[in-house]
């Protein structure tokens, strides 16, 4: 008999997610600031820390390199922990023992270990949290080897990549975008896993392929529902996975379409853009453009406080709309 699907939120996805993980494996541990009694700074851990206790859902410190240091170290002795960052931004003061520990220790080691932790990284605009909390920085740690980084953009791929990346024996970084985690989704009960390391067409189109990450991919979808009333047929490539990219749809898109954007919430300088941008100049697609590749990324500034200016430094539909049409006319 097929799981009962559900409507869930993301924040809900990945809450259930988490429990099946933890009533499957007892390895499985919480981690994290504020995550217990008051269920998670966006409320996504909830009443875990009532169903398994203080034991298994671990408050703690306001120390984030401690805290990953733990995760780390825990992972090293065949745990399977579950870290969450207030805020993406708060990367920035464990970058050691992610960086340098855990993308390391199974090459350093001659493949002889593992480090099977998880890191959840709340990311992005929108909330009004200004220049210290807004950050979109899941480009810095696609750079590194040894790290798994992905971006789920829907309720269902949240709860399946977050149930994928506990059964992965390599560290996983997930971005979840703070504003996806009220949107709701179709989410099926009981366990499933969706593939790290592979993207999805959300919508399939001819005149024009945009690659989308995180929000940026109901963004591209709700482009290309405007865009196809004037005869524009957009493909929407859900990039779903930074490291490792799937590099095959996106060709196989391009290919088909003639025609790149690439839109993105983090700052457009050496974002993910300009990776699969070189991407499809270094594959056998470059031949079959017929326009320039666009990128749509953040502006090359801080995210302000001030929620207009702050709407305006990320892209918006408007947006990707405007510079499709122009990608498009006079060659289609």
């Amino acid at each position: 008999m097929d799981a009962m699907v559900r409507e869930l939120s993301y924040a809900q996805a990945i809450q259930e997610a988490m429990a099946i993980a933890m009533d499957m494996d007892e390895r499985v541990f919480l981690m994290g600031e504020d995550i217990g009694v008051y269920g998670g700074a966006f409320q996504v851990t909830g009443d875990l820390v009532e169903r398994y206790g203080t034991e298994r859902v671990i408050d703690t410190p306001i120390s984030e390199l401690g805290g990953a240091g733990v995760a780390v170290g825990a992972a090293l002795t065949g745990m399977r922990p579950i870290f969450e960052f207030q805020f993406s931004d708060f990367a920035t003061l464990a970058m050691e023992q992610i960086v340098n520990q855990a993308a390391k220790m199974r090459f350093m080691l001659g493949g002889e270990v593992s480090v099977p932790v998880v890191m959840r990284f709340p990311a992005g605009s929108g909330t009004g949290a200004a220049a210290q909390h807004s950050q979109s920085l899941e480009a810095w740690l696609g750079h590194v080897p040894g790290l798994k980084v992905i971006q789920p953009a829907t309720p269902y791929d949240a709860k399946g990549m977050l149930l994928a990346a506990v059964a992965d024996p390599d560290p996983v970084m997930i971005f979840e975008h703070k504003l996806l985690y009220k949107m709701k989704g179709p989410v099926p009960e009981g366990y499933y896993t969706v593939p790290i390391g592979k993207a999805d067409i959300r919508r399939e189109g001819r005149d024009l392929t945009i690659v989308a990450t995180s929000i940026m991919v109901q963004k591209a979808l709700d482009a290309a529902a405007t865009l196809e009333a004037e005869g524009i047929d957009v493909e929407v490539v859900d990039l779903r996975t930074i490291r490792p990219m799937d590099k095959q749809t996106v060709i196989d898109s391009v290919k088909k379409t003639s025609r790149l954007m690439c839109v993105y919430e983090a700052v457009k300088t050496l974002g993910i853009g300009a990776e699969v941008s070189a991407m499809i100049a270094e594959s056998e697609a470059f031949d079959y453009l017929d326009a320039p590749i666009v990128r749509l990324g953040g502006a090359e500034t801080p995210i302000p406080y001030n929620p207009e200016l702050e709407k305006a430094t990320v892209p918006q539909v408007p947006d990707i709309i405007s510079a499709a049409r122009d990608l498009v006319k006079g060659v289609r």
